[in-house]
């Protein structure tokens, strides 16, 4: 009887697989170098070594600051999973990583990820990664780099996950942020593609009980907005003063981030644009206060900046994404004044 012996492959890594999706990254990454016509040390800088390598000595900001950042998409990918639609689940992954880099006025520089499976899929691998070639490219920044574990027996064999991890570049006098903030400032709201990429451990628990057409499927699934390119204009011009990402926790939460110590956030929630697909979960049995702690209920992101720049800042965004006033910055009152209720 032959005897068999133990090998990498029958434990449920496949390597040659793994080598086969490096190289269709590294295809993808080559014609983004043609693009930008950039090497080091002479040599065209392609995906496969054991470190990225990125030049910043030809930045023309003064001063310059870099500014790191991490996240991940969290349940959407189950939803991805379970609807089988993988191209746009790498945009939020760039999105959300992206969007928290811009709120200290940084500009993208580069993105690297990392993808977790039970068992490589090369389509739908390749389908994720073109996601986050085009999260990329929206934000303007390179993806120079990335790791991909195949792990049997921590994942299950369809299972996946993302993280991502991106680094931008800005001069210290432009770095938005509380201390910039002052009394009377306005709060505007800057509309939401839909849900982003938080809450969605909820949103699965709905979706459970209820039957749901391809029409919602697809809303669920759109991926979250990317606000580099607006807010960075902004901040070129010195229209702002602070920014917030609204993620988990909800627009209280993350807007409490960019307030000092010393001053109050006053928001009118009967201002706040509720997009319809938040109007469907909240007939799911959810209070005001757990849509507000959960969902960003329409408001993506937001500015703070003097009343005297409003026409110039909504000047910058498109009519789907235009800025508008929800809020102004007091002395008086405890941290975050919450009045009125939302408009269902």
């Amino acid at each position: 009887m032959k005897k068999t012996h133990n090998s990498y492959q029958k434990s449920g890594v496949n390597i040659s697989l793994a080598n086969r999706l490096v190289s269709h990254i590294s295809k993808l990454s080559r014609k983004d170098v043609k693009k930008r016509e950039r090497s080091i040390n002479n040599k065209k800088e392609v995906i496969g070594g054991f470190g990225s390598l990125f030049d910043i000595s030809k930045s023309k900001i003064k001063d310059p600051v870099l500014v790191s950042c991490t996240d991940g998409v969290g349940t959407k990918i189950d939803l991805a999973n379970k609807f089988k639609k993988f191209d746009t689940i790498g945009i939020d992954l760039v999105a959300m990583c992206i969007n928290d880099l811009i709120v200290q006025g940084a500009k993208p520089l580069f993105f690297l990820d990392y993808i977790a499976v039970g068992k490589l899929e090369i389509k739908k691998a390749k389908k994720i990664l073109k996601g986050i070639f085009k999260g990329c490219s929206i934000s303007e920044c390179k993806l120079i780099g990335g790791e991909t574990a195949e792990m049997p027996g921590i994942y299950d064999k369809d299972k996946f996950d993302l993280a991502g991890f991106s680094v931008g570049i800005v001069s210290k006098k432009k770095i938005l942020g509380k201390n910039k903030v002052k009394k009377n400032n306005i709060i505007l709201a800057i509309p939401s593609s839909g849900v982003h990429s938080n809450g969605y451990s909820l949103v699965r628990t709905i979706i459970k009980k209820n039957k749901i057409d391809s029409k919602l499927k697809k809303e669920l699934l759109k991926p979250t907005k990317i606000y580099s390119k607006e807010i960075l204009k902004l901040v070129d011009k010195n229209l702002i003063n602070a920014a917030a990402h609204i993620t988990g926790g909800g627009l209280a939460e993350n807007l409490l981030r960019s307030i000092p110590e010393n001053l109050v956030a006053n928001i009118d929630l009967s201002k706040i644009k509720i997009s319809r697909i938040f109007k469907w979960l909240k007939k799911h049995d959810i209070s005001d206060s757990e849509m507000l702690k959960t969902f960003n209920c329409g408001v993506g992101f937001c500015v703070i900046a003097s009343k005297k720049n409003i026409k110039s800042i909504k000047k910058i965004f498109s009519e789907k994404y235009k800025p508008y006033e929800i809020g102004f910055v007091s002395s008086e009152g405890k941290k975050i004044n919450l009045k009125n209720k939302l408009k269902w």
